[in-house]
């Protein structure tokens, strides 16, 4: 089914994934099954209400908007108290499923797509399709099919990218690669790199200047996902990661996902890395590349905000590395974590108003005045030529019309999070070659094919 937008505004990702939105449930409002699924209504009556959040909105700029969001929802509908429980990234992965299985679960919730999160949580009938709303609120038309794709589920849970919908995104994300071009001045380097073998030359200049080549932080295990994504995406290209992500070809111990990790382990032994880097938070990771102390930094488009707010600021441009034969950039991200509905909501039209309330237009606009890139750009934001923001949004429109980004990696199976990024550490660490380290994702990953027959 092809899905239209609405003409005044710029798709972000219009082309992640080239598949539409295969169908659409029955309606439904509060439900603890899809059995019991019946009308849905725009209204949130009259009665007072208190809809409990769960969110990793906790950055800066995103935690400013999403404030500003919940006290304009509550002034729309003063008969509803927003109770927002915001949790970091890890701190959600790991407290989630608890929530949510219990007698008092959340009314809406941000839920990591892909297998081991909301995969996890649609086969446990926690979360409630909502095709429904989407047709209610037009969610279909605002969104272009790739994206609704990267945020549904077969209703067992089995398949990812099915033909049910359990949520919408908020804001648009790549991982990339912000540079001091003050500090790559200092080092004779009078343009960003554009492959990882430019990028591999400037960080050896850089050491040489006296300076940090990259700034990095692993203790919450995370960001090792987002550097070897980023690396695996500028070698091996769109179609091999992409088709490796979601099993239809492909092995991590292929050459490109050896040559990634043998890059990043390069980088570690030529001392490009921030020393003791799996004890060093992403936080402080940021702050030091923030401060001008380290020529680059690879992480989100979430960050965007917090640096445009750093000491260094002037000096903090983003960019992408194009693998060799491609015209553009390739590199991971899509849509930050979804905007779910809990199956024990009793407050399902509320909670949905809620969603619709924190991704529409309005809230882009929102998004965009605090420093964040949501996932369906407006038309007019056209930021300072030669800014941060500037790069940011242009990579982001030009790499989606290209069809330049990859999925997340730990979307590949139930437990691939947990084992890329413990695996992660161990080969900046020197526990793992290698060949060990991309043997050890091959593991998980044969054996979720197999699950799977």
């Amino acid at each position: 089914m092809k899905h239209l937008r609405k003409a005044p505004l710029l798709v972000g990702v219009a082309a992640v994934l080239a598949l539409g939105l295969a169908g659409c449930a029955p309606g439904g409002s509060a439900a603890t099954s899809e059995q019991s699924l019946g009308p849905v209504s725009k209204s949130v009556g009259k009665d007072k209400i208190t809809l409990t959040v769960w969110d990793q909105n906790t950055d800066g700029g995103i935690s400013d908007a999403q404030q500003q969001l919940n006290a304009a929802f509550e002034k729309k509908y003063p008969n509803v108290t927003v109770k927002r429980v915001s949790r970091s990234f890890a701190d959600l992965k790991t407290t989630l499923k608890l929530a949510l299985s219990g007698d008092n679960p959340p009314d809406v919730v941000q839920a990591n797509q892909g297998y081991p999160d909301m995969g996890a949580f649609v086969k446990a009938k926690l979360l409630r399709p909502v095709d429904d709303y989407s047709d209610l609120y037009g969610w279909n038309d605002y969104y272009p099919s790739s994206l609704l794709k990267l945020n549904s589920f077969s209703s067992d849970g089995q398949t990812w990218q099915g033909d049910k919908l359990y949520g919408v995104s908020q804001t648009g994300e790549l991982v990339g690669l912000y540079y001091n071009s003050a500090v790559l001045e200092k080092a004779g380097i009078s343009e960003a790199p554009t492959t990882v073998a430019e990028l591999t030359d400037d960080m050896a200049k850089v050491k040489a200047a006296g300076d940090l080549p990259l700034s990095y932080g692993d203790v919450e295990k995370s960001p090792g996902i987002h550097l070897y994504g980023l690396v695996l995406s500028a070698l091996a290209g769109h179609d091999t990661v992409n088709d490796l992500v979601t099993s239809k070809s492909g092995a991590w111990t292929d050459s490109d996902g050896v040559e990634a990790a043998k890059t990043i382990q390069g980088w570690q032994d030529d001392g490009y890395i921030t020393p003791g880097s799996n004890g060093v938070s992403r936080d402080d990771a940021v702050a030091t590349f923030g401060k001008g102390e380290s020529a680059f930094l690879v992480t989100g488009t979430w960050n965007q905000a917090t640096l445009e707010a750093a000491s260094a600021a002037k000096d903090i441009r983003f960019t992408a590395l194009t693998p060799k034969g491609s015209d553009t950039a390739v590199t991971m991200g899509g849509e930050g974590l979804a905007w779910a509905l809990t199956s024990k909501t009793k407050h399902a039209d509320a909670a949905a108003a809620y969603v619709d309330f924190v991704t529409d237009k309005s809230a882009s606009e929102v998004l965009v005045k605090t420093g964040n890139l949501p996932t369906v750009v407006p038309s007019d934001d056209t930021p300072t030529t030669g800014t941060l923001a500037a790069d940011i949004t242009s990579e982001y429109k030009t790499i989606s019309q290209s069809n330049g980004i990859t999925p997340y990696l730990d979307y590949a199976t139930p437990t691939f999070y947990d084992t890329l990024s413990a695996a992660m550490q161990d080969l900046v660490a020197g526990k793992s070659t290698p060949a060990e380290y991309t043997e050890t994702l091959q593991t998980d990953y044969s054996a979720f094919a197999k699950s799977r027959g």
